[in-house]
């Protein structure tokens, strides 16, 4: 974990209830694909999300905060980046946490799977993959309710089609009538168009109730537990 102060650089919406930030640490940072930050608004207030950038990028880092007024959580660490932002102070964070970040083994095919905001921890590990020209299948399903929630669905298919061994799935729980892709529940969509799971190392982020579900239906599709991953997994039986 690496103690750093960070410049807010930008802070612009993605959705209604969804904001991009990019921030500059003072110094450059060291991460694994799949990790996560903490930022710190207080001695024992610690805000935690998924970096959505690359390993690579080691001056810059980017999330993705899903926050509205039900959200607190959320919205007070938005409110205060944009406050750090506003008067041109810097931020505290704790980078580089987690134990859920990508494992790269060239036998295995990769599942990344994410609900709603969730996928800025698949992005980070979809664009590693990329850059280091991993061979093996990545298929990378987005849940999300409604279809304007997929903000980088076109970033997303301009990645799939980089590379012939990468597939974009979105998954569209409340689809209306004209959306031509996968409907409902987005691990249901993952079991639909796998025979077995065996094969596959799957990354996993969402809410934890649905993490929880979805680890244990994954399992009873052939799934293997040690080779299934979520941060959610530290904090659910």
């Amino acid at each position: 974990m690496q103690l750093v102060n960070a410049e807010v650089v930008t802070i612009s919406p993605l959705t209604e209830f969804v904001h991009k930030v990019t921030l500059k640490p003072d110094t450059a940072v060291s991460f694994e694909a799949g990790q996560y930050l903490q930022l710190v608004l207080g001695e024992k207030d610690k805000r935690a999300f998924s970096i959505a950038s690359r390993p690579s990028m080691h001056h810059e880092l980017e999330l993705h905060i899903g926050a509205s007024g039900a959200d607190s959580y959320a919205m007070q660490a938005l409110e205060h980046l944009q406050q750090a932002h506003t008067n041109k102070q810097s931020v505290v964070l704790e980078v580089g946490l987690g134990i859920s970040q990508l494992r790269v083994d060239n036998q295995r095919p990769i599942i990344l799977l994410a609900g709603g905001t969730g996928f800025s921890y698949i992005k980070s590990m979809a664009d590693h993959l990329a850059e280091i020209e991993f061979t093996q299948p990545v298929l990378l399903y987005w849940g999300v309710k409604e279809e304007s929630a997929l903000y980088a669905k076109q970033e997303m298919e301009a990645w799939a089609a980089s590379r012939k061994n990468f597939q974009f799935i979105p998954v569209v729980e409340n689809a209306s009538a004209t959306w031509q892709g996968h409907t409902g529940y987005v691990h249901q969509a993952v079991m639909k168009d796998i025979v077995s799971l065996e094969p596959y190392s799957i990354y996993m982020a969402g809410r934890f109730d649905m993490i929880g579900v979805v680890r244990d239906d994954f399992i009873n599709h052939g799934a293997e537990r040690e080779h299934m991953y979520a941060d959610a997994f530290a904090f659910i039986k």
